[in-house]
């Protein structure tokens, strides 16, 4: 970067300590603070010394933390930024988040590993293939006499182009994007027509009816407390939801958007092709955050890619009555087992949370098509036991 220095005095005077000044400025600004060094090595030290099965401990070896540790992005993220919620929940599995765009990049040594093992071998070197939603016509009704399948779901996140992930964000940045979202939401039409609640000002009425629905999102769970995702709540924060309560839109909890379609029983192609229908009307009105190599961006690496999550809530009691074995065979379909409430919950009244594990290295028709295969054939195996 090149300084212009307007000074009035001399430059053969003292144009060398007006430099110096100019250089020393710039660097402070680039440096990694004491404190947050302090924090960093006293992280590290606790995640070594922890029994933690984490991607974060796997592969946050001395080398990457000493390489990374000093490293800045343009909006001030430090490693701490990505790493703090890991430190302080051990029990994470991954434990690592985004705090801004750039960090996938600056903090690339780091994250690209953790995306590699998470995502089934999407090496640094793959790219992403672009978004093809596919034809939603060929997909079906995953269980149409209704005896396993309570209710499908397809949920996709997305970032606003120009704007940082949540720990970044300014309160006037939270206010302005919520006015872009509830802007554009409001101009939907057909099935999608709907209401958006801002969180800030809701009455005890609407927000009991939403929790009734299981629509509200709470502040965020300590997860998110801990990467610096909850600030300013709830300014900014909002759900939109159509009359039929079959599609939903988030607005700034963990993703900016969180766009999601979903109905009872086991009809996939309805589900999915709503969604579809849905992110295409409001791609056209805001532009979303783009990575020629790892797709669409998010605050959590574990939804890069398509940042499509195709879930059922399923009821497999024999299946089921072995945990293990339907965790085993559900990884062989690449689908992953929650509880019934999702991440960090347990099954109630036997009923299972599963979906598609991979977001990356695969078409966002590919990922919910595994979801289709893989539940297929859970109930295959639930009929034969």
């Amino acid at each position: 970067m090149n300084y212009k220095l307007k000074v009035t005095i001399p430059v053969v005077v003292c144009g060398g300590a007006v430099l110096a000044y100019y250089i020393m400025r710039r660097k402070a600004a680039t440096m990694v603070d004491a404190a947050t060094l302090e924090k960093l090595e006293a992280g590290f030290s606790k995640l070594q010394g922890s029994d933690s099965k984490s991607l974060l401990k796997k592969y946050l070896t001395r080398e990457v933390f000493d390489s990374l540790k000093n490293k800045k992005t343009s909006f001030g993220s430090t490693l701490l930024d990505c790493i703090q919620s890991g430190v302080e929940n051990l029990d994470s599995g991954v434990g690592i988040y985004a705090p801004d765009a750039e960090s996938y990049s600056v903090f690339a040594e780091l994250f690209d590993p953790i995306i590699e093992d998470y995502h089934n071998g999407f090496k640094k070197t793959d790219k992403h293939p672009p978004k093809n939603w596919g034809d939603v016509d060929t997909l079906g009704n995953l269980d149409p006499a209704g005896e396993f399948v309570v209710s499908t779901r397809v949920r996709c996140g997305r970032s606003l182009e120009g704007y940082p992930f949540n720990p970044c964000l300014t309160e006037s940045q939270y206010k302005e994007m919520e006015d872009k979202v509830s802007g554009t939401l409001s101009s939907l039409e057909g099935e999608l027509k709907g209401t958006f609640y801002p969180l800030t000002g809701m009455s005890k009425e609407t927000q009991q009816q939403l929790i009734d629905d299981h629509f509200l999102f709470k502040e965020g769970d300590r997860f998110l407390q801990a990467a610096n995702a909850c600030r300013f709540w709830p300014t900014g924060r909002g759900i939109y939801h159509n009359e039929n309560k079959t599609f939903l839109v988030w607005c700034n909890e963990e993703d900016h958007l969180r766009i999601i379609s979903m109905q009872m029983g086991g009809d996939l192609q309805q589900v999915y092709k709503r969604l579809v229908s849905a992110v295409n009307e409001i791609e056209k009105k805001i532009p979303f955050s783009h990575h020629d190599r790892l797709g669409f961006l998010t605050f959590c690496p574990t939804n890069l890619g398509t940042t499509v999550r195709a879930s059922v809530h399923i009821k497999l009691p024999k299946l089921a009555a072995d945990k293990k074995k339907l965790e085993e065979v559900a990884s062989k379909y690449h689908l992953q087992v929650r509880g019934t409430r999702g991440e960090h919950t347990e099954a109630e009244g036997g009923v299972y949370d599963i979906s598609n594990k991979r977001r990356m290295g695969l078409t966002e028709y590919d990922a919910v098509k595994e979801m289709y295969d893989g539940i297929a054939e859970l109930i295959k195996i639930e009929k034969s036991l």
